[in-house]
């Protein structure tokens, strides 16, 4: 749908004191606040923290973009900080709307008996959590606490879970199925008729503590770090999208779009065993990551036709499949144009729009497009597994770290360097 730029709204924000970070759209018409409002030092800083929420203020005469940091004090005693910030972002045509990020105080959570405590360590951004911020994800309803990109420590057991101890490290699978539909009643629970994730249709772990069912726990060796173990969730994605083929040992492989899940499904497919893997895209700092991560090919579609690199990197007989992870009309049409007839093409990311492409092509070429939905638990063993193996790694896609304070500070540096960042991970125990 089109959407109006509104004039830029002047943005009062606050830290309070709290454990939950929010996203929340609600609606303002030129409703004015108070603008001396400063942070509330933490009751307890050994279990709460800072997290901002944000109040507007309408400047139609100030028309600067994006979201900008003007002024930052801290207090001398580290926990009281003031910020003075310009925001400019879009509104529908009918009623206009702001993201508001606030937080609650809350109790520490207590696990029920077929549950685990978990201590949050870091929480990883992604794109869908940006669509959230900017409240354009078709799929949530807001108020929601974001997370699902997690890592953690045990810290307490439900009288009735067994093969987890107190202080294991783990991963969260945010996946809430009904367990009675279909799909589930065969194993695809990932695509259950009442799928709900955590942090879009449900409650995220953006919290210090998070209780939940034990079966959504999956550990991860001792040996792997907080960060690497919040992108298990992502590389299960890609784990999951490359297995939509079998068995990938001995082929060529191509992946477009070089972003987190497509340098993901590119090492991936390398890591299980693919010939040759080739990537594409239009920006050579991705590419250059991709490089660093071991894969074969990597090449700029803005300086070499698609149908020529595929040509050049297998030869005539081309990729046996090829992996769509940009997700728009340009790439899945280069993708059914010159994709060797009677070879498979994978759809891994989401279209932002309906796709138009020649399905006339794809009938004649004979092309098997197949699509991907998540991961379920063996995909996530698999990740993990890839990992500790060393033919997975994580850790040059992580473009930066923030303290759980300063989420949005996370949120604003996505959205100002889009272009250059990869991974950004929240380190939820930083104070």
């Amino acid at each position: 749908s089109q959407h109006l730029v509104h004039p830029s709204v002047q943005l009062r924000p606050k830290v309070i004191s709290g454990n939950r970070l929010h996203s929340l759209i609600q609606p303002h018409h030129n409703h004015h606040y108070n603008e001396n409002q400063t942070v509330h030092d933490a009751e307890s800083p050994d279990s709460q923290v800072a997290a901002i929420l944000l109040q507007p203020l309408i400047d139609n005469d100030n028309d600067e973009a994006g979201c900008q940091v003007h002024q930052e004090r801290r207090h001398a005693d580290s926990k009281r900080i003031e910020y003075n910030l310009t925001f400019q972002t879009e509104y529908p045509p009918v009623e206009m709307q702001q993201l508001v990020l606030i937080a609650e105080k809350l109790e520490l959570p207590r696990q029920r008996d077929d549950q685990v405590l978990v201590k949050i360590m870091n929480i990883g951004i992604c794109g869908s959590d940006i669509h959230v911020y900017h409240g354009k994800h078709p799929f949530t309803k807001y108020p929601v606490t974001q997370g699902h990109e997690v890592s953690g420590e045990i810290t307490g057991l439900g009288k009735n879970v067994t093969g987890f101890k107190v202080g294991q490290k783990v991963t969260i699978e945010p996946q809430v199925y009904c367990g009675h539909c279909y799909p589930c009643r065969h194993g695809k629970y990932n695509l259950c008729e009442e799928l709900k994730v955590m942090g879009f249709q449900t409650t995220g772990t953006a919290s210090e503590f998070f209780a939940v069912d034990a079966s959504k726990v999956t550990p991860i060796p001792e040996e792997m770090s907080y960060e690497e173990g919040a992108m298990i969730e992502p590389l299960a994605v890609a784990v999951h999208a490359v297995k939509q083929m079998g068995d990938v040992k001995g082929m060529n492989i191509t992946v477009i779009g070089a972003g987190p899940i497509g340098n993901l499904v590119a090492q991936t497919a390398k890591g299980m065993g693919a010939a040759r893997v080739m990537i594409t895209d239009v920006s050579d700092l991705r590419l250059a990551k991709a490089k660093e991560c071991g894969i074969d090919i990597c090449v700029n579609t803005k300086e070499k036709n698609f149908g020529e690199a595929l040509v050049e990197a297998f030869g005539p007989d081309k990729a046996d499949v090829i992996y769509d992870c940009a997700g728009n009309n340009i790439t899945m049409g280069q993708a059914i144009q010159y994709a060797r007839k009677g070879s498979v093409i994978v759809l891994v990311a989401v279209f932002a729009d309906m796709a138009t492409v020649d399905l006339a092509v794809a009938n004649d070429h004979e092309l098997d497009i197949k699509s991907t939905m998540m991961y379920r638990h063996d995909d996530y063993v698999d990740a993990i597994d890839l990992v500790n193996a060393g033919k997975v790694h994580l850790k040059p896609l992580i473009s930066k770290t923030f303290k759980f304070a300063d989420y949005l500070k996370a949120y604003q540096y996505i959205d100002e360097n889009r272009e250059t960042t990869m991974k950004v991970i929240i380190n939820v125990q930083e104070k």
